[in-house]
C-alpha cells in the first residue's frame, strides 16, 4: 500500500498554479509523473501523490521540473480564475475512480494520435524521399539518353558526309567512263562510215536476194499460222454443289474444356489477394495492386534496374502468388543477374501455374522453357537445357532462333561425349 504525500506546497495566480512536491530522498529516476487536464499523479515508491484538480489545466503546455529532491510543477489554467483549493472537495472513491479512468483513456487516445501522426509523417517522408530519388534517376537517365542521342546524331552526320564523298567520287568516275565511251563510239562511227562507203555496191545485190527470201518466208509462215488457229470456245456456266457437313467436331480435337479451365484459373488467381502483410499499412491503394507492381517491375527491367524489378515482383507475389507471369518475369531478372538456380525455380513455378496447356498461354510456356533451358546451359547442364529447348520448339516449331540454339547445344553435348 503506497503512502499518500500530504506535505506539499502550492501557490497560484489567475492563470498559473505553482506546486512543489518533496521527493523524500527518492532517486529522480524512480519518479513517474502522469498529468491530464483534471488529474495529476506522481508515483515515487513507496510514496504516492494524487490531485483531482479543482479546474481543468492545459496539460500540453504545463511543465514539471525534477531536481534538488523535489518536483516543481507549473500548471497553466484553461480559464483565468482563482481556485479555492488545489483539489476538489467532497469527492468519493467512485468519482475518483471515474476521473482516473477518464484520464487514462484521454492519455491513451493522445498517445495513439501521436503514434498515428508520427507514422503519417514517416510515410510522407518516405514518399518524398522516393519521389526525389525517382526524379534524380529520371534526370540521370534523361542525361544518358541525351548523350546517346547526341552521339547518334554525330555518327549519322559523319556517315552522311562519308556517303556524300563516296557519291561524288562515283559520279566523277561515271562521268569519266561516259567520256571514254563517247570517244570510242565516235571512233567506231567514223570507221563504220568508211566501210559503208566501200561495200555499198557489193552489198546491194545480196540485200535484194535476202529481202525476197524473207517475203516468201513471211507468206508461208502467215498461212501456217492461219491453219493452226483453233475455233472460239462456246460460252457456258458450271454449277458446283458441296456436300453439307452434318457431323460435329470430334471430342478428341476439341480444347474447349482446357480453355474453360485455364480461364477459370486465371479468374481465381486475380481474386486471390493476400492482405495480411505488415508492409501494406504504408502503401496506398494503387501500390497494393499486383498488376500495377508487375507493370512497375517491367518498366524497371526495361531500364536494366534488375534488383528493383525483383523487389517489385517479390511484393506482387506476396500479394498474389497465383499469377504465373510474375514468376516468369522474375526469372528473367535472375537470369540477367546470373542467379541461375533462382531462375530455374521461378521458371519451374511458372510452368506449374501455366496449366492446362492451351493456345492462350503457349507464348508464356515457351518463354519459361527457354529461360530455364538457358539457366541449365549456363550451369553446364546441357542435357536438361536441350530438353527445355525441345519442349519450347514443340510449342513454336518455326522459331529459327530456338532451332539454332538447340543445334548449338546438341553440338556441345556431342563434343563433350567425344572428349569423355
Amino acid at each position: 500500500m503506497p503512502l499518500q504525500v500530504s506535505d506539499y506546497s502550492w501557490q497560484q495566480t489567475k492563470t498559473t498554479v505553482f506546486l512543489s512536491l518533496p521527493l523524500r530522498g527518492v532517486s529522480v529516476r524512480d519518479a513517474d509523473v502522469f498529468c491530464t487536464e483534471n488529474y495529476l499523479k506522481v508515483n515515487f515508491p513507496p510514496f504516492l501523490f494524487e490531485a483531482f484538480l479543482y479546474a481543468p489545466i492545459d496539460d500540453a503546455s504545463s511543465k514539471a521540473k525534477i531536481g534538488n529532491d523535489a518536483v516543481v510543477f507549473t500548471l497553466y489554467k484553461k480559464e483565468a480564475a482563482v481556485w479555492e483549493s488545489l483539489s476538489l472537495t467532497g469527492v468519493d472513491k467512485e468519482m475518483m475512480q471515474k476521473i482516473r479512468e477518464k484520464s487514462i483513456l484521454q492519455a491513451q487516445e493522445r498517445a495513439k494520435e501521436a503514434i498515428e501522426a508520427k507514422a503519417a509523417s514517416k510515410r510522407e517522408d518516405q514518399k518524398y524521399a522516393l519521389d526525389a530519388m525517382m526524379k534524380i534517376e529520371e534526370a540521370a537517365r534523361k542525361k544518358i539518353e541525351d548523350m546517346k542521342e547526341n552521339e547518334r546524331l554525330k555518327a549519322t552526320k559523319e556517315l552522311e558526309a562519308w556517303k556524300e564523298c563516296q557519291r561524288k567520287a562515283e559520279e566523277q568516275k561515271r562521268i569519266q567512263r561516259e567520256e571514254k565511251l563517247r570517244k570510242k563510239e565516235k571512233q567506231i562511227e567514223e570507221e563504220r562510215k568508211n566501210l559503208k562507203h566501200k561495200s555499198l555496191t557489193r552489198n546491194s545485190a545480196s540485200r535484194y536476194l535476202a529481202a525476197k527470201g524473207r517475203n516468201l518466208e513471211n507468206i508461208f509462215s502467215q498461212k501456217l499460222k492461219e491453219d493452226n488457229i483453233p475455233a472460239p470456245r462456246s460460252v457456258g456456266s458450271i454449277k458446283i454443289n458441296f456436300t453439307p457437313r452434318v457431323f460435329p467436331t470430334a471430342l478428341r480435337e476439341s480444347h474447349v474444356a482446357e480453355e474453360e479451365e485455364w480461364l477459370h484459373k486465371q479468374a481465381e488467381a486475380r481474386r486471390a489477394m493476400n492482405t495480411d502483410i505488415p508492409e501494406l499499412s504504408d502503401l496506398n491503394e494503387e501500390e497494393k495492386n499486383p498488376e500495377w507492381l508487375k507493370d512497375k517491375g517491367n518498366k524497371l527491367f526495361a531500364t536494366e534496374n534488375y534488383l528493383a524489378a525483383i523487389n517489385a515482383y517479390n511484393l506482387a507475389i506476396r500479394l498474389n502468388n497465383k499469377i504465373p507471369l510474375l514468376y516468369l518475369n522474375r526469372a528473367a531478372c535472375h537470369l540477367k543477374l546470373k542467379n541461375l538456380h533462382k531462375a530455374i525455380e521461378d521458371s519451374s513455378k511458372a510452368l506449374e501455374l501455366l496449366t492446362p496447356p492451351v493456345s492462350d498461354n503457349a507464348n508464356a510456356r515457351m518463354k519459361a522453357h527457354v529461360r530455364r533451358g538457358t539457366a541449365f546451359c549456363q550451369l553446364e547442364l546441357y542435357v536438361e537445357g536441350l530438353q527445355d529447348y525441345e519442349a519450347a520448339l514443340k510449342i513454336d516449331p518455326s522459331n529459327k532462333i530456338m532451332q539454332n540454339d538447340a543445334e548449338k547445344i546438341r553440338n556441345v553435348i556431342q563434343g563433350t561425349e567425344l572428349k569423355s
